[in-house]
C-alpha cells in the first residue's frame, strides 16, 4: 500500500491504479520519409477542434493515432506539500533534488518526505514565469557534489534574464556552498517576466545544454532570430560557462559562440534519446502550435517567422506562415496546446513497451504525453495520469525504472509498474 506524505507526516492513502488490459495499438514500421503515412489502429487522443486551419507539412505531424499501455502500472502521489515545484534530478540512492519556483531547493526521500529548504542559492525573480527553474547534477557528483541550475536572475529597473549557476551541495545537505553564476542569456529584459526557458542537462562530453526563452513580448520575440542575442536559443557551454569549442557559430562574426540552435519560443523541455544520443526539445507555441523538435547544430527552428499557432488574441501571426526555406519543421505539433514542460526518454526495463518512448509533462493539458517515436517520427500518442487533473511541470526517470513527476499543484508523483 502506498501512502501520501505531507511534509514529514504520513497521511491518507492516495494511489491511482492504471491497470490497462486493452489490446495496444499496433503501428506499422515507420520510414524516415516525412511522406510516409503511419497506420495506427487507435483514434487520435485529441478530440477538440484545432485553433487554426493550418495543414501539416507531412502526414503524421499532428494528431497521430493513439496507443495504449498494457503493462499494469500505478500513479502514486508521494507528497502534496511542495510549493510550485519546477525541476527535479535524482540523487544517489533514489532521492530527488527538487527546485521550487520561489527560490527554494529541497530533497525528497524515496517515500516522499521533504527536507527543509537548502540555503545558499542566489536570489531569484519569481514574478510571472520566473523563479528557480531546471536543475541537474554533475556527472561526477558522487565525488565533487556539484549542482547546476537555471534561474530568473533579477536586475535593475525590474529587469531579469535567464541565468545558470553552480555550487556544491554541502556534506550535511543543508546548503549550497560557493554558489556562482556562470552564464547569463543577455540582454536583460525590463518589461516582462515570462518565457525564461530554463531546462539544463549534461551531454556525454561533460558539457551543458541550456534552453532560454524569447521573453514573450512582441518587441523581444524577434531576438529568437538574432544570433547576437541569448533569447530564444539552446546554448552549449562548459561547466565554467564558456562556449564549447566546435559550436556551430563559434567562428561567425557577430554571432554568440555559445548558441547551438535558434528560432525558439520558450523551451522548457530537453532530453537526449538513450539510443541515438540525439537532442530533442519541446517548446510552447502561441495559441496552438506547441512543437516537438529534433535539434541539430546551427539550425533555425523558425519562431516567430513560422508557426502552427496564432496570437492569443485570435489573430493570425504576421505573415501566417507555417513553412519557409531554411527553417526547420517540427517533428510533431499540438493544436490545441499540450503546454510542454519537462520531458524524459524512458530507458528502463520495468515497463518494456515504454522503452525509448518520450514522456512530456503537460501544463494546461493536464496530463503526461507518451510519444512512441520510430525513425524520428511520432507514430503513437497516449495520455498518462490525465485523471489527476494536474499541471505536470517536469518528469524524469528514476533508477528504479519508474517515472517521477512534479506538478504546479505541489505534488511529487511516482508512476511505476504495479
Amino acid at each position: 500500500m502506498n501512502q501520501l506524505f505531507l511534509g514529514f507526516f504520513s497521511g491518507a492513502v492516495l494511489t491511482v491504479a492504471a491497470c490497462n488490459s486493452q489490446t495496444p495499438s499496433q503501428s506499422s514500421g515507420a520510414r524516415t520519409s516525412p511522406e510516409t503515412v503511419v497506420d495506427t489502429t487507435g483514434a487520435p487522443v485529441e478530440t477538440k477542434a484545432p485553433n487554426t486551419t493550418y495543414k501539416p507539412a507531412f502526414a503524421g505531424q499532428t494528431r497521430i493515432g493513439s496507443v495504449k499501455t498494457t503493462t499494469p502500472y500505478e500513479v502514486t502521489v508521494l507528497n502534496a506539500s511542495l510549493k510550485a515545484p519546477w525541476g527535479l534530478t535524482e540523487l544517489p540512492g533514489g532521492r530527488w533534488l527538487i527546485t521550487e519556483k520561489a527560490g527554494n531547493l529541497r530533497i525528497a526521500t524515496v517515500d516522499g518526505k521533504i527536507s527543509e529548504p537548502i540555503n545558499g542559492l542566489p536570489a531569484v525573480n519569481n514574478k510571472g514565469q520566473g523563479g528557480l527553474l531546471g536543475i541537474t547534477l554533475d556527472p561526477s557528483f558522487a565525488s565533487n557534489r556539484m549542482v547546476y541550475w537555471v534561474f530568473a536572475e533579477p536586475h535593475e529597473n525590474n529587469g531579469s534574464l535567464t541565468a545558470v549557476a553552480k555550487g556544491r551541495l554541502s556534506d550535511d545537505e543543508t546548503k549550497i556552498e560557493n554558489a556562482a553564476v556562470i552564464y547569463r542569456a543577455a540582454p536583460v529584459h525590463n518589461k516582462g517576466n515570462n518565457h525564461y526557458g530554463g531546462r539544463i542537462l549534461f551531454d556525454k562530453s561533460g558539457n551543458l545544454f541550456v534552453s532560454t526563452g524569447e521573453r514573450s513580448d512582441k518587441s523581444t520575440r524577434v531576438e529568437s532570430q538574432d544570433l547576437n542575442s541569448g533569447l530564444g536559443k539552446i546554448v552549449r557551454i562548459t561547466t565554467e560557462g564558456q562556449p564549447v569549442a566546435g559550436n556551430p557559430f563559434a567562428n561567425q562574426p557577430g554571432a554568440r559562440p555559445e548558441i547551438y540552435s535558434y528560432g525558439h519560443r520558450n523551451v522548457q523541455s530537453l532530453a537526449f534519446h538513450p539510443v541515438t544520443g540525439d537532442l530533442w526539445e519541446a517548446e510552447f507555441g502561441p495559441r496552438g502550435g506547441d512543437e516537438l523538435n529534433l535539434i541539430k547544430p546551427g539550425k533555425n527552428y523558425g519562431w516567430p517567422v513560422i508557426s502552427y499557432g496564432i496570437e492569443y488574441s485570435g489573430d493570425a501571426m504576421p505573415g501566417a506562415l507555417t513553412q519557409k526555406e531554411g527553417m526547420e519543421q517540427p517533428v510533431y505539433y499540438w493544436d490545441p496546446t499540450l503546454s510542454p514542460s519537462g520531458m524524459t526518454f524512458y530507458s528502463g526495463d520495468a515497463i518494456p513497451e515504454w522503452k525509448n518512448n518520450l514522456f512530456i509533462g503537460g501544463l494546461s493539458s493536464m496530463h503526461i504525453a507518451r510519444l512512441v517515436i520510430k525513425g524520428n517520427k511520432v507514430v503513437g500518442e497516449e495520455r498518462i495520469a490525465a485523471d489527476q487533473k494536474d499541471r505536470f511541470r517536469a518528469v524524469a526517470e528514476g533508477k528504479d525504472g519508474a517515472l517521477y513527476a512534479v506538478s504546479d499543484g505541489g505534488k511529487l508523483y511516482r508512476i511505476g509498474r504495479k
